[in-house]
């Protein structure tokens, strides 16, 4: 059974995460021992909180993550989407992981229009020939919750959805994945993109 690591580095909503991949069908173990990490199948980075907060609270373990994504798929979740990109102006301009070229911006002021961006949303397939995505047809929806968005090159967007902006809402680059939206929260549609995902491994 395939066995994924669901990085703990102190954020994050863990418990739903692991009861999706398990529900999904995977053997998932929360930690945040680097070694255990380093020798996992795959690797979910999730992630509720200020990127700042979450990139200090990373530590060591971002050398591990950026190794081992040469090897074995990483799919980011929310926040843990976020981290994976270059830098946030998120309380200030952050460095990230750098996996996947791109900025995260904060949405602009609107009338009408609420931040966070909380509830259901839909998502545009950008590319729907990529695995992640496999079965899913185009303005299927799942939920977010999010202040901030990724700003990042077409080639590197999976998908977009429209609120205050056109913001991608999944993206990747090689073994790297993330999403905006939180799968474990999506209800059937959800649990198929972790089934996707686990699949890829």
């Amino acid at each position: 059974m395939t066995q994924i690591a669901i990085i703990d580095y102190g954020l994050g909503n863990l418990r739903s995460v692991i009861r999706g991949l398990e529900k999904a069908g995977a053997r998932a173990t929360i930690t945040g021992n680097a070694e255990e990490i380093a020798t996992a199948d795959g690797l979910v980075l999730p992630g509720v909180g200020a990127f700042h907060e979450g990139m200090e609270q990373l530590g060591d373990l971002k050398t591990t993550i950026t190794e081992s994504v040469r090897d074995v798929p990483l799919l980011g979740i929310c926040l843990g989407m976020q981290m994976l990109l270059e830098t946030s102006e998120e309380h200030g301009l952050h460095s990230g992981l750098g996996l996947i070229p791109g900025n995260v911006k904060k949405f602009s002021r609107t009338p009408g229009k609420k931040i966070p961006h909380m509830g259901w949303n839909s998502l545009v397939l950008n590319n729907p020939d990529n695995p992640l995505f496999a079965g899913f047809r185009n303005d299927e929806y799942m939920y977010f919750v999010h202040s901030f968005y990724a700003d990042t090159a077409p080639e590197y967007t999976l998908t977009t959805t429209d609120y205050i902006c056109p913001f991608a809402s999944s993206v990747a680059n090689g073994n790297t994945y993330g999403v905006q939206f939180h799968p474990e929260k999506s209800g059937a549609r959800g649990l198929l993109l972790l089934e996707n995902f686990i699949g890829m491994i």
